[in-house]
């Protein structure tokens, strides 16, 4: 086997400090489903979160407090997770409908763009590929159609 083809995935691991808000905002707001849980006491302490081809893992972290705060439009850790999706402003409709506060999807980088914070302020981005111009926002384009 060649070294470089060694690694088959990435998944990024987040520390959490409620793991039933996380996991209604995951679930019912952004279509994941729970593929592998760990579950000492009853109650879910760790999981593996799909949605395609996208995974996560959530974990309580040590002395995170549970949030307060309900909003998902926290400050972010300066941690931004990329899903690259078929159609990103679907996903985009998917969230708004879930009553999830996203941004309203703009070209950046040749890509359809929309952003949430999650509840722990990490930064989740969805992207799709487009050959709309640079920086043009959704309902400017939606205008000129």
């Amino acid at each position: 086997m060649n070294k470089k083809q060694n690694i088959k995935e990435t998944i990024p691991f987040l520390k959490i400090s409620d793991m039933e808000i996380s996991l209604e905002f995951y679930i019912k707001g952004l279509g994941f489903e729970i593929l592998h849980s760990w579950t000492p006491d009853g109650k879910i302490q760790w999981c593996q979160l799909k949605r395609g081809a996208g995974s996560l893992m959530l974990q309580k972290g040590k002395n995170m407090k549970p949030n307060k705060e309900t909003s998902s439009r926290k400050e972010n850790l300066g941690i931004s997770i990329y899903f690259i999706c078929q159609d990103a402003l679907k996903i985009y409709e998917e969230l708004v409908e879930n009553g999830i506060d996203a941004t309203e999807p703009f070209v950046s980088n040749n890509m359809w763009l929309t952003i949430i914070n999650d509840p722990d302020g990490y930064e989740i981005n969805f992207e799709s590929a487009t050959d709309v111009s640079e920086e043009t926002r959704l309902s400017e384009w939606k205008e000129k159609k």
